[in-house]
């Protein structure tokens, strides 16, 4: 496989956990170099799709293609050396440094398990702490990291697989605003084909150049935020009755959302 950032294409996959569909039919697209996003209602499958392209769980049937190369054929460690995750839970209770939670994404890169990398495991590691903005975090201990600390070392670990698919599982969730700014633009700037399960959808109209709207296991729709986001669809998907207008400053989308009771309060001040 070549290292440059390749397309990633979901083909008809379907997937279910005892009898109930999780996963029916989906088919969508990843376009290489660019952001996508999976947005939908909880329980739409976001996080089953992003399991699936990441092998972490075997579809029914469909496939997942990365670069027309069914990723189910690719060899272990050739598929680690493509595809990085950052999963939303990855807690650890081992008393872990930064740098040597950093460390565990070089793996994939060693001659054996055991051998060392052919490239400095060091220069590597000290690459992708600098990705992320944290080489002061490097000597403290993962229990003692706020939040976004936690998430910017996750994103170091994946880093320094040197992947070029990067998967995220609402990388956003437990952070506050300006930690989830800057988190996003880190992963914008990297340029990889990325694709990041989101739940805020105005985020996901900042960052993302393309969306795939899941619900209950299905895509509803895919292509632009511009095209997707309208208030039709909010209110399909999401029940929501919302405004969609173009950000004052960038043009994209941006979602307001409204409330009858807020709209009764206000009423009833005036």
């Amino acid at each position: 496989m070549s290292h440059h950032s390749p397309e990633v294409r979901v083909e008809d996959l379907t997937w279910s956990v005892g009898g109930a569909t999780i996963l029916d039919a989906v088919s969508c697209r990843a376009p290489s170099r660019r952001f996508t996003g999976l947005i939908g209602p909880n329980g739409s499958g976001k996080t089953s799709l992003l399991s699936a392209v990441a092998r972490l769980t075997r579809p029914d049937s469909g496939r997942v293609v990365i670069d027309d190369q069914p990723a189910a054929e690719m060899r272990r460690r050739e598929f680690a050396r493509t595809v990085a995750l950052v999963e939303q839970h990855s807690a650890t209770e081992l008393e872990l440094t930064v740098e040597q939670i950093v460390e565990l994404g070089v793996i994939p890169h060693r001659g054996g398990w055991a051998r060392p990398a052919a490239v400095g495991t060091a220069d590597v590691v000290t690459e992708s702490l600098t990705m992320a903005g944290i080489t002061e975090l490097r000597h403290r201990l993962w229990q003692s990291l706020s939040g976004g600390e936690k998430q910017k070392t996750q994103l170091a670990r994946a880093f320094a697989q040197r992947p070029c698919v990067l998967l995220l599982d609402e990388p956003t969730n437990h952070l506050d605003v300006s930690a989830s700014i800057e988190l996003l633009d880190l992963i914008r700037r990297r340029g990889l084909t990325t694709v990041a399960a989101m739940h805020d959808l105005n985020l996901a109209a900042m960052y993302c150049d393309h969306l795939v709207v899941l619900h209950r296991g299905r895509v509803v729709t895919e292509g632009a935020p511009e095209a997707v986001l309208t208030e039709q669809l909010l209110a399909d998907v999401y029940g929501l009755d919302a405004i969609v207008q173009p950000h004052p400053r960038t043009g994209r989308p941006m979602v307001v959302l409204c409330s009858a009771a807020a709209e009764d309060a206000e009423r009833s001040l005036s």
